[in-house]
């Protein structure tokens, strides 16, 4: 099969290539929007990872996601539609449907994103679900959670240093449970996507097995470096007054680091995993574990 995958130089595209190339042909395609362009697809099957990320130091200019994330991926569907390619893989996000989940999300939530980078991805994927499907295509808009493994330093990076400096986690008080995805998985649901003509065009959510809470990934991180973690239950309110004293001083926990280290984000991957006629082959503890083992190298 000879594969087309946009946004390839990433953590993502650098696995999947490693996770393909052996019974593949890949073709990297470097991408940028510019207007009026159209693009020349050689090839079977079209995998659109590039876009602009979700910027969390907040520096980034609405109009860098509408371009990157809505504007080049109509330009990318458009030459798709007309081309010989067969299948057309969109990497979205689960920020295209939620900020915050009460529950657990799944794909019949009404979509409601609150960022630009939210924002943008669902427009793309409403431009996608808008076109007549040829009989002979196939199209899937993939909804990751938050994506770890090896190479990847990300939040969970962050966390893992807190662990390895022997400081106690203050937030145990708060019960959470939150969706993670291996990057082990994720290669895992796309190949199957290429080569399973079965499975039927649509939306779908990507998440491992189960969640797990912020203590959760302590007591790993813990197990991964050999070491018994202290965790503080100190009372709730009091650390909210806390945060709400770092949102107006240099305090590391503010506001909006706690909602984000104690919220709930919980991804239900039922409908991928019932498509697919399998199970995913890395449970959200193993994989975990296999990412926190590079955070030593």
């Amino acid at each position: 099969m000879e594969i087309i995958i946009t946004g390839a130089s990433g953590f993502v595209g650098s696995n999947l290539i490693y996770s393909l190339k052996d019974e593949n042909k890949i073709n990297l395609m470097k991408v940028r929007y510019s207007p009026n362009q159209t693009f020349h697809f050689a090839g079977d099957s079209v995998i659109h990872l590039a876009g602009k990320a979700h910027d969390l130091k907040k520096v980034s200019q609405p109009l860098d996601y509408y371009e990157a994330n809505f504007e080049l991926t109509k330009q990318l569907f458009d030459s798709f539609l007309i081309s010989e390619c067969s299948t057309f893989i969109f990497m979205s996000t689960v920020k295209a449907v939620a900020d915050e989940v009460k529950g657990v999300l799944t794909e019949e939530f009404e979509p409601n994103p609150k960022t630009h980078y939210g924002i943008a991805k669902l427009q793309a994927e409403e431009y996608i679900l808008s076109k007549k499907i040829p009989e002979n295509k196939r199209v899937y808009i993939l909804r990751p959670c938050m994506i770890h493994g090896p190479g990847n330093k990300g939040n969970l990076n962050l966390l893992y240093k807190l662990v390895t400096k022997g400081i106690p986690w203050p937030l145990g008080a708060f019960e959470n449970k939150r969706s993670y995805l291996s990057i082990e998985n994720l290669c895992f649901v796309i190949k199957n996507l290429l080569e399973n003509k079965q499975i039927p065009s649509g939306i779908y959510h990507l998440a491992d097995d189960r969640s797990l809470s912020t203590n959760d990934l302590i007591e790993l991180l813990g197990t991964s470096l050999g070491k018994k973690n202290l965790i503080l239950n100190i009372h709730c309110s009091f650390i909210k007054s806390l945060a709400r004293i770092g949102d107006y001083t240099r305090l590391p926990l503010n506001s909006e680091r706690l909602q984000k280290l104690t919220e709930n984000y919980i991804v239900s991957n039922k409908k991928i995993v019932n498509a697919l006629g399998k199970s995913l082959p890395v449970t959200a503890e193993i994989g975990l574990m296999r990412t926190f083992e590079s955070f030593k190298k």
